[in-house]
């Protein structure tokens, strides 16, 4: 077990949410059945899954692969110009890996054309013409779009990728990378994810990857936090998740109030992504 920890991270801080070795085995065993029953339930002939190549995919595609066999599993990569190389590489290496078969699919071409069709004016109050989260979100539809287009074709479930730190705080597309049919992680912490990650065999260097999100030109997902993944966890599971006061929460976590009442306003602002498109109760 202390290989599997080390493997998963040298050192929490602040709060450890990795699992026991019962319940890991339990966790992994509970998420491939989960990923078996949907495909079983849809009526489909296995799944899909967009290959990022981070973490939160390549576990999402080592659980899949472990459900339903490699034959039943398809990888997409959607690159956009922003990605580096090295992100594409390694989900490349992923699918080699999982003997999924695979195809990569640009989006920049179709993204650039849907913006071309709405000129936004200069004065709109927009940052620029098209800044950040209007390009951003678009290319995550894009790229749901395609997913489904594909596993459509295909006759597969599109799997999502989203954990529980990125659904709690809306770090996530609406009908973008939040439209697919399940979300084997949706439960799981970003440390509980490398966890089973590292106990499926992914390499620790993936293991250990800093986060980005590819949509837009900036470095990491803790940029945009503002905080660290370990941390987020943290005040997730402490006060968000666990109902401990803010003022103790980050304490404990060594942030302050603000940083605490921040990822609440994040997770409050979100509910919206993570609920169905409301309609009036029946009269």
């Amino acid at each position: 077990m202390a290989n599997l920890y080390e493997q998963t991270q040298r050192e929490i801080d602040p709060l450890d949410l990795r699992f026991s070795e019962s319940e890991l085995e339990a966790r992994v065993t509970h998420l491939t059945d989960f990923i078996a029953a949907q495909v079983d339930a849809a009526g489909v002939d296995g799944a899909l899954i967009a290959l990022s190549g981070g973490i939160d995919s390549t576990a999402t595609a080592h659980l899949a692969v472990e459900a339903l066999g490699a034959d039943a599993v398809h990888g997409l990569l959607l690159p956009k110009e922003v990605n580096e190389d090295a992100n594409m590489s390694d989900a490349k290496q992923a699918a080699r890996e999982l003997g999924i078969t695979y195809d990569v699919l640009e989006i920049d071409g179709i993204v650039d054309e849907i913006l071309d069709t709405y000129d936004a004016e200069p004065d709109d109050n927009s940052e620029g013409r098209w800044e950040g989260r209007h390009v951003g979100n678009t290319s995550a539809r894009v790229r749901m779009t395609l997913n489904y287009l594909v596993a459509n074709y295909e006759n597969k479930l599109v799997l999502g990728t989203g954990n529980r730190a990125e659904l709690g705080t809306g770090y996530v597309t609406k009908f973008g990378d939040g439209g697919v049919d399940c979300n084997p992680l949706g439960n799981l912490y970003k440390q509980q994810v490398r966890q089973v990650a590292a106990h499926l065999g992914v390499d620790e260097s993936l293991v250990q990857k800093t986060p980005t999100g590819g949509m837009v030109d900036y470095d990491t997902d803790e940029e945009e936090f503002g905080i660290d993944y370990d941390t987020l966890d943290a005040i997730l599971a402490l006060h968000v998740d666990g109902g401990v006061p803010a003022s103790a929460t980050a304490r404990f976590t060594g942030t302050s109030v603000d940083d605490v009442e921040h990822i609440v306003e994040m997770h409050e602002q979100s509910e919206h992504k993570r609920t169905p498109p409301l309609a009036p109760e029946p009269l």
